[in-house]
């Protein structure tokens, strides 16, 4: 199921979801799952050892592409190298959302036009597509 055909992710939302292992519902919610070099170096280099490095760095769906550079100077004086290359590769590749939850990112992405969503909106999207199923506390073994 397809709710906009691009995403383009920016590392917190790539490693939250790895934590939680649901790193699969990008690949289920949107046809192409795109992410800057800056964002696929922070989690999977520069995280090497970190939580949900490795299970990025094994995707086999995940694009890596660059933005053009014009976008980027500006948006690197906003937003760290990750969120500008996010915010850039989004705003060329026209309906494509970013996947950001840094707050200033977002705002910044608004500013452009950009339609963007955070962790919590890809996991209110699953649920609501059908693809998560919530367990009562008790269920998992608490109480």
């Amino acid at each position: 199921m397809t709710t906009r055909s691009v995403i383009v992710a920016d590392s917190s939302p790539l490693i939250a979801l790895a934590i939680i292992d649901q790193l699969d519902l990008l690949r289920r919610l949107y046809a192409q799952v795109l992410a800057p070099p800056a964002v696929w170096e922070e989690v999977t280099a520069k995280g090497r050892g970190l939580p949900g490095s490795h299970e990025v760095s094994q995707l086999t769906w995940l694009e890596i592409k660059a933005p053009e550079a014009e976008w980027l100077q500006a948006l690197l004086i906003l937003v760290d190298r990750g969120e500008a290359e996010a915010i850039a590769l989004a705003n060329t590749i026209q309906g494509s959302t970013v996947l950001l939850d840094d707050a200033r990112a977002r705002r910044v992405a608004e500013r452009f036009g950009i339609r963007r969503i955070g962790t919590l909106g890809i996991l209110r999207r699953a649920k609501k597509a059908g693809l998560l199923r919530w367990f009562p506390s008790s269920s998992l073994g608490t109480h």
